[in-house]
């Protein structure tokens, strides 16, 4: 059997989620496939895939195989594009996760010039506000946003914006525009229950600091939905400008309060734990940086 290809078939399977699909993305038979993902449980003697009717998904000793087997595979990826040189395009599968709204504004519209650039590879991107897990999903690089909870992830901060106070003006003139932080108690707030978001907010004016617990009858668990929400004047939101950048631009968003300001909005790279950062997840990292630059 060869190792580095029974690797690469299992990483395949636990990525895509079924033999029949894992054979689509390496031109196989299913029955190829099935044969590898056998072999090679017998040969670890250890079960790496559980099946159910729901598909299949990894035993504990497959979660720890497939963790090892996509480093291995990287590396070997890695020690190939080295050889072929630096200005090699890069080639196979770049799997990245971001916020959808984020996404959706700053990522997706500019994907082709990166395509182009690597007619070889592929980006398969996962949309979600929450912090995916970036091994079991077998995710390259993460674009996450705001304060990092856990210290031991490797990651490098990539650009910053300001947060703002936000509504429509249609909102603002129905029902008065706020002088300082405490005026936002008489109004209602589009509450964003991800990270980043909450009912706590604090800001400063010059040595002046002022912390204020604000409150409203819609909260909602995506930026999307919040969006929808303050375009339908349904209230103000704290966001960053990277949420509302096009209504900013247009004036169908307005922001208040210039006077006061509140902390930074970080936009970081989140690697794997445990490995080098893959050529393909530099690139693109670079690539961004230069997009939000």
């Amino acid at each position: 059997m060869d190792r580095l290809a029974a690797m690469e078939t299992f990483v395949c399977v636990v990525e895509t989620g079924s033999f029949s699909a894992a054979a689509r993305r390496l031109n196989v038979g299913q029955p190829a496939v099935s044969k590898t993902i056998a072999q090679l449980e017998e040969r670890l003697t250890v079960r790496l895939l559980i099946r159910s009717t729901r598909g299949l998904t990894p035993s504990e000793a497959g979660l720890a195989f497939f963790e090892r087997a996509k480093r291995v595979i990287d590396d070997a990826n890695e020690a190939d594009h080295a050889a072929r040189g630096a200005g090699t395009s890069l080639s196979g599968t770049l799997r990245i996760s971001a916020a959808v709204t984020f996404a959706r504004l700053h990522i997706l519209p500019h994907l082709g010039k990166f395509l182009e650039q690597h007619p070889q590879l592929d980006v398969d991107v996962i949309l979600d506000d929450r912090s995916v897990n970036l091994v079991e999903e077998g995710v390259d690089v993460s674009l996450r946003m705001g304060v990092l909870s856990d210290s031991n992830l490797i990651a490098r901060k990539i650009a910053e914006c300001r947060r703002l106070v936000l509504a429509t003006p249609a909102y603002f003139q129905r029902y008065g525009e706020p002088q300082t932080p405490a005026d936002l108690l008489k109004h209602q707030a589009v509450i964003y229950s991800q990270g980043g978001g909450g009912t706590t907010w604090s800001f400063n004016h010059g040595d002046a600091e002022q912390t204020i617990t604000v409150t409203g009858r819609v909260r909602v668990s995506a930026a999307e939905g919040v969006r929808t929400a303050v375009l339908s004047h349904l209230g103000y939101t704290l966001s960053s400008e990277w949420m509302f950048t096009p209504e900013l631009a247009s004036g169908e968003i307005r922001s208040v309060l210039p006077d006061w300001q509140l902390p930074n909005m970080d936009l970081w790279a989140v690697f794997p734990t445990g490995r080098m950062a893959s050529a393909k997840a530099r690139a693109f990292v670079s690539y961004v940086e230069q997009i939000m630059a």
